[in-house]
């Protein structure tokens, strides 16, 4: 497969409501990447590589909302950028690009439209570039409660004018994954929009309608 050129454009940052429970940390992160995801659309193989950038939204105990913006790449840590502001109904571009085809070195660039403000970086990485990815999930936490934090109550959300190695990203209603909890669906993405290259994510609801 040839190397990924990953452009999305227009995701809004979600708007946090409360949380789930009285003193209950809700966490949750918006991004695009390459790798990580399943190869397959049954899900039977995965990818151990990713390169990945976006947002997060979380809400304290309290219900306060914060929001940030990071890059990472597997297996090491999510890196903050203290430089891009973040905040809810924000506009953002993000794209990971290969700066030479099979070079192994990624551009990774991300930018508040609303604010006018971009950030980027340049790192070595070998990747398999067998898939990419869009997604709002909740991170995994480390530690003595180790696992997936909790989802906070989120706005809806839409990836807009994706695209892979320049075209228009053509989605698959049939490569959409949901986020569950204990067999409950908590987190799920709409079908495709009528172009194939943008869809809505939305949680704790029973119906998600795709964007126009």
């Amino acid at each position: 497969m040839s190397s990924f050129l990953i452009y999305i454009i227009g995701f809004v940052i979600v708007i946090i409501g409360v949380a789930l429970a009285a003193n209950m940390l809700g966490l949750s992160s918006t991004w695009i990447g390459i790798g990580g995801g399943c190869i397959d659309a049954n899900c039977t193989m995965g990818d151990a590589t990713l390169i990945q950038t976006g947002t997060e939204q979380d809400v304290s105990a309290s219900g306060k909302p914060s929001y940030s913006a990071w890059w990472e790449i597997i297996p090491g840590p999510a890196i903050g950028i203290g430089k891009l502001n973040v905040r809810a109904g924000d506009r953002m571009h993000a794209s990971i690009s290969e700066t030479v085809k099979r070079s192994e070195v990624w551009r990774i660039t991300l930018t508040n439209r609303t604010r006018h403000q971009t950030f980027r970086t340049t790192v070595p990485y070998t990747s398999t570039y067998a898939t990419a990815e869009w997604i709002e999930e909740t991170p995994l936490e480390i530690g003595t409660n180790a696992g997936l934090a909790a989802l906070p109550k989120l706005s809806r959300t839409t990836f807009n004018r994706a695209r892979v190695n320049g075209a228009p990203a053509h989605l698959k209603a049939s490569e959409r994954i949901v986020l569950t909890n204990r067999g409950r669906v908590i987190g799920k993405p709409s079908w495709p929009d009528p172009q194939r290259n943008g869809f809505a994510l939305c949680t704790w609801v029973t119906r998600c309608p795709p964007p126009r």
